[in-house]
């Protein structure tokens, strides 16, 4: 691995933001064009067209997580979680597997944490 000398870092650094400033200019001056439109439509376009499966397969697989996720803040607002872990156990314990709620034992909750939530997660 190469050392730099801190006079070496600082002109490596003017070099970076001049770079940045030439490209934000250059970027400035076409993002308005007709031209820049239509070729970052066309790209965006293929982009969505080639991925727009994988989005698709990515949301089935998450449904259920995203409803059980959904239903225990419906109850949570609601301030009715005991039932929400009642009604719909599994539910409740893919939220736990998944690390969204996390389980406290009852000998490692104190009255101040529980106090003014009205709910237990």
């Amino acid at each position: 691995m190469e050392i730099y000398t801190e006079e070496q870092i600082n002109q490596i650094l003017k070099l970076y933001i001049q770079n940045r400033q030439k490209e934000k200019e250059r970027y400035d001056k076409i993002k308005d064009t007709e031209e820049f439109k239509i070729k970052n439509r066309s790209r965006a376009k293929k982009h969505y067209e080639e991925n727009k499966d994988v989005k698709k397969n990515m949301y089935q697989e998450n449904k259920e997580f995203v409803k059980a996720r959904n239903n225990y803040l419906y109850y949570k607002k609601k301030n009715r979680v005991e039932d929400y872990k009642e009604k719909y156990p599994e539910r409740y314990q893919m939220l736990i597997d998944a690390n969204y709620l996390s389980i406290q034992k009852p000998s490692e909750s104190t009255e101040t944490s529980n106090s003014g939530s009205g709910s237990s997660s």
